[in-house]
């Protein structure tokens, strides 16, 4: 009788839920932040506007696209955060205490590791 191994990949698809979890959190988390009574539009200067459009709402679409297009929502999320650093740290010399933006974007990491492992699985079949 033949018997054929079958991978099922279970450390792969462990990563894929966990960004997946993390990115659901992420994504709710912020979205109660920023909810009622914790964000003022109005007590926002106009030049920190360009910083908010990049923290939270370029992370969020980069981890909702990372659902089904992993490559592209890292881009967007990691691309975003790295922007929303340079506007509020660099140009408005703002100082960003702590490591609160990094948790909310880490699931991407998680993301970018999934994509990462399973380009290298799909390599390693042809």
């Amino acid at each position: 009788m033949y018997s054929e191994r079958i991978n099922l990949n279970f450390p792969l698809a462990l990563i894929e839920f966990l960004a997946r979890v993390g990115s659901v959190i992420s994504i709710t988390l912020l979205l109660l932040l920023f909810q009622g009574e914790a964000f003022h539009p109005s007590e926002v200067a106009p030049r920190e506007w360009l910083g908010l459009l990049f923290f939270p709402v370029g992370v969020v679409i980069g981890l909702i696209v990372a659902w089904w297009k992993e490559g592209l929502g890292v881009s967007l999320t990691l691309g975003s955060l790295l922007a929303f650093y340079v506007v509020y740290g660099y140009l408005l010399n703002y100082h960003l205490g702590g490591w609160a933006f990094l948790v909310f974007a880490s699931p991407a990491f998680l993301f970018l590791l999934h994509w990462l492992l399973h380009r290298a699985e799909l390599r390693a079949v042809i």
